[in-house]
Parts: C-alpha cells; structure tokens; sequence
C-alpha cells in the first residue's frame, strides 16, 4: 500500500461566507451566550454578538473600507479581535493578523507588504509599546491611512455606524463569494521575512467546522482558548470550530497564563481545552494543580508541535479529557490536515496525529523524488483540497515553490502512515539529523526521553560535528525537585536506543526558545549550542 489517503465524508462542505454562517448560528441560538472574556469582564450572546459584529462592519464601510481592502489588527486576546474578525468577513475585508510578538522592523515588513489601509491595535502589550513602535514606521507605510487604538478610539469607530444604513451593508454581504480571500497570516519564518498565506471564506470556515464536528461540539459546549487569535489556533480552531457549531468562546486573558487557565476552566465549567504540549505541559506542573475543578473538561485539542505520550496519557487521566484530540497542519493548509477522532484507540490517539480530516487529501514522497513512498516509510507530507490557500499575498514565486502544479501543499515535515491511514510526524526535513550516514529523528528519542521520571520536558536537536557530520545534543527540563547530570541522562539511553542515537551533548535549561504561539524554535537552539561548544568551525564545514 502506499502513503496516500483521501478523507471520505457523507457531509458535503459549507458552501457560504462567514457572514452567511454565523448569522445561521444566531438564528438558532440567539439568547445563548457566544463569547466571555474574563481579562475585560466581557460577555455576550449570540445575538449580541451579531449586532456588535454588525455595528462594526458598518463603521469600516463608513471609513471607507472596500472590499479586499486589508485591514490589520495587532493585539493580544481580546474581544475587540472576535468582534473584527466577523465584521472584516461580513463586510468583505481581508483581516492581516499581526504577532503581538513583533517588534518595528516586522511591523513595517507586514504592513507594507500587505498594503494595510486601516491597523487596530492595543496600546501595548506585556513591554511592548505599540503606539510608539507604530509611530517609529509609520512614515515608511504610505498606504496606512487610519489607525485604531483599542483603549482610545474603539467607540468613536463604532460611532462612525450610524453614517452606513443596515441595507448597505446586506448589499455588500450579498456581493461576497466563499471563495474571497478574507484573511492574511504571516508564516513565522527560521530565516527572512514570513510570508502571508492568504485564506478565504470556504478554507477556514469549513475547516473550523470539521474541526468542530471531530470534537463533537455542540451548543452546550464550552470551550476554553488560551491560544492566540492571530494565530490559526486561536482564530479557525478556536472561534470558527465554535461558531459553526453554537459552542461558546471563553477567553481566559490576553495571554496564556498557567494558573489563569486553569480557573477559567473551573469557573466556567469548560468543556473543552485547547494548547500547545507547553501549556499542558505548565498546567500539570502547577504546585497547586489538584485544586482546580476541571471536571467539566471532556475533550480539547493538543497541537502547534508534537505532542509527548507522557504528557497526553496526564492529560487524559488528570485533566479529564477523556475525549482529547491531536490535531496537525500548517497556516497554509487552513490549517488541519489531519487530527485524531474522540473514539480512537487510547494507542492511536497518543503516538498519532490522526488521519486526515473530511474532503482533504495526503500523501507522503521521498523528498528528492517526490514518489509517493510506500507505508510506514518516511517522507515528506504534502496535502492537497479544500484547505490549501490562496497563496502567498503578492508572493507568486514563494507560492510555486510550496504548491505544485497538482495544487499539493509541500509542508516540509517528515511523517510516515501506517495501514490504517494514521499520520505519525518524525520531524522537520530541516530537523532530521543525519550522524555519520544514519538518518536520526529527533521525535524518537524525546518521546524516549519523557520516560525518564525525572525529565519534565525534552528537545532534542542536531549540532554540527567534524567527524560525524552532525552530532545528538538533548535539552532537558527537569522535573522541580529534580537534580540530574548529563551523565544520567545518557546512562538511561545505554542499552535502550541504538548507539548512535545517544545525545553527544545533554543541557539543562528552565525554558526553550519559541515563538508566541508555543513552538519550539530549533534552530535557535541550535545557534545557541554551536556558540556556546565552540562548534563554529564544524558549522562552516557542514554549511559548505
């Protein structure tokens, strides 16, 4: 058999606009609350939510928004970004989501390149001053015509709806496709600047839906999102899966916070929690874990890297989350190409991304051919329907070189699929590590890792070697309480992986480096470790 798989669905896919679909879903649960914010004390019904989506969408038009014009919103998680991300879609505006983690030189990057005529945005963030970074670039984006500060200017725009009647607005509702690109989201990059995979109406509504519909949402169904909105967690996974299924939204603040989480979810009583394996990671590890009620919790999604066995099987038994799923894609894709089923065997579900998701293709190829390679080898993952975007915005030739002529999406990762159409992620092409000819994936040996009862967390890189070519180096998290040697950590793989699988080098750190959303940036790591072992010169040999 080879590695390919088709996702068979009796359920035809969402052939409407945002808008269309979340107007459905305030017509049958109007009086049923739709968003809280717990940071702003903030809820809403459905029907709330609607008008205050609509007050906004006409306010943009009366600012002269057209459709396809960009509209960006740089902010952390508040409900001023739930209530832009509906109204861009009713009213036809392509919303450009910008990382509450960028600093000047990316803000400008993003919106010169998208051509943003309008910015909303915070004041400020954690230490970030986004009023005085934007004025620092301002002068170099001509196309910025109008800013929005949240705290400042929030209701003077809203104001600005009385000037567009409700009937211009259903006019321009009804001039929308599906197929309008209605959201741009930059790729976060290892080198240059990201690019802005540009998504529509159909690739993330029904993306959210089907995500929705494998957690079996309902309207009773609260989720709890930590996750951030810029992001496709945050704003598809999040928001889109709840509003194509009547679930409510609880936000617990503007980032993620531990503790904060966790007395969401109790006072709520949530149903579902999503994360990245850190955060569930840094919910378990509370000292005072045991005191929340998380009862309530029945399911939830573990994405964004891969996700331990360990820290899945805690997550199951200590958090409740009988129900909980694994999900993978990429911006690119929508972005869940495949995701594990509530159901599923307890085996699947943790050594597993699932199979892949309704109406959606993939397939695995060797990386230089590009032939599909047989199952249970490793290859590339490309995937393929619905989901795939647009492309990149004003960016045809990075677009051609992620998506093929058949309209595959290349991912760049590393998986293989076993009999029963399960995707199993061994890594990055970028992060495989190759020792002297042998082909090592990082995955492995930290799932080996968790086993230890002392590690907390473990990631494990390549670092270049003049006699091997690259050598294993192991960074570790150890357990509080914990007191480990790099010595132990190697006497734990003796005997139990193959040799050259050993880490070389073993570091022990209190956090990794990552980016806002929770993923582990590894060739940071790797930069680091080649300047503190005195590694460049082997650097320079496996550059050249």
């Amino acid at each position: 058999m080879l590695s390919y798989a088709h996702g068979l669905s009796s359920l035809p896919l969402l052939g409407e606009t945002i808008g269309e679909n979340l107007r459905r879903t305030v017509e049958a649960h109007g009086d049923r609350e739709a968003l809280v914010v717990r940071s702003q004390g903030y809820r809403a019904s459905w029907r709330e939510l609607w008008n205050e989506t609509t007050r906004l969408a006409r306010a943009l038009m009366a600012a002269g928004i057209q459709p396809g014009d960009r509209v960006g919103i740089w902010s952390p998680n508040r409900f001023e970004w739930v209530i832009t991300q509906f109204a861009t879609a009713r009213m036809g505006a392509i919303l450009v989501n910008i990382n509450p983690a960028y600093k000047t030189a990316e803000l400008q990057y993003v919106l010169q390149q998208s051509g943003a005529r309008m910015l909303l945005l915070a004041r400020r963030f954690r230490q970030s001053d986004y009023v005085g970074m934007l004025d620092e670039v301002r002068g170099n984006c001509p196309m910025l015509e109008q800013v929005v500060v949240l705290e400042d200017h929030w209701n003077a725009l809203l104001d600005r709806a009385s000037e567009v009647a409700e009937d211009a607005l259903a006019t321009r509702e009804a001039s929308l496709q599906f197929d309008d690109a209605i959201n741009i989201q930059y790729t976060s990059g290892t080198t240059g600047f990201p690019k802005g995979a540009t998504l529509s109406h159909h690739n993330i509504l029904n993306n959210g839906f089907f995500i929705g519909r494998a957690l079996r949402f309902t309207a009773h169904d609260r989720v709890c999102i930590p996750v951030p909105f810029y992001h496709c967690f945050g704003m598809v996974l999040g928001n889109l899966a709840c509003t194509t299924h009547g679930a409510c939204m609880v936000i617990p603040g503007e980032a993620f916070d531990a503790t904060l989480t966790l007395e969401t979810v109790a006072a709520e009583r949530c149903t579902a929690l999503y994360g990245v394996p850190s955060m569930f990671i840094a919910e378990l590890a509370l000292p005072d874990f045991s005191r929340f009620d998380l009862s309530s919790l029945r399911t939830g999604i573990m994405a964004g890297s891969p996700c331990p066995v360990e820290v899945m099987k805690r997550v199951q038994v200590e958090m409740h989350m009988t129900e909980v799923t694994i999900c993978y894609g990429m911006t690119e894709t929508s972005p869940v190409s495949t995701q594990s089923a509530t159901d599923d065997p307890l085996a699947k579900r943790v050594g597993t991304v699932g199979r892949v998701h309704p109406h959606v293709e993939v397939k695995i190829v060797h990386p230089e051919t590009g032939a599909i390679v047989a199952r249970g080898e490793p290859g590339e993952l490309c995937t393929r329907g619905y989901s795939v975007m647009l492309g990149y915005w004003n960016n045809e030739q990075a677009t051609r070189d992620a998506v093929d002529e058949g309209r595959w999406m290349h991912t760049g990762d590393l998986a293989t699929m076993d009999d029963e159409g399960y995707v199993n992620i061994v890594g990055r092409i970028k992060d495989m590590i190759i020792r002297g000819g042998e082909n090592v994936y990082p995955r492995e040996i930290e799932e080996y890792l968790y086993t230890h009862p002392g590690v907390q967390d473990a990631q494990v890189i390549g670092v270049p070697s003049e006699r091997y070519g690259e050598e294993v180096m192991a960074w570790v998290i150890p357990r509080i309480g914990t007191t480990l040697t790099a010595d132990d950590i190697i006497a734990f793989c003796k005997g139990r992986i193959s040799t050259y699988k050993i880490p070389r080098y073993v570091k022990f750190v209190e956090s990794y480096p990552m980016t806002v959303t929770g993923k582990v940036q590894k060739f940071r790591m790797r930069e680091m470790a080649v300047a503190e072992l005195g590694l460049e010169q082997a650097a320079n040999m496996a550059t050249a």
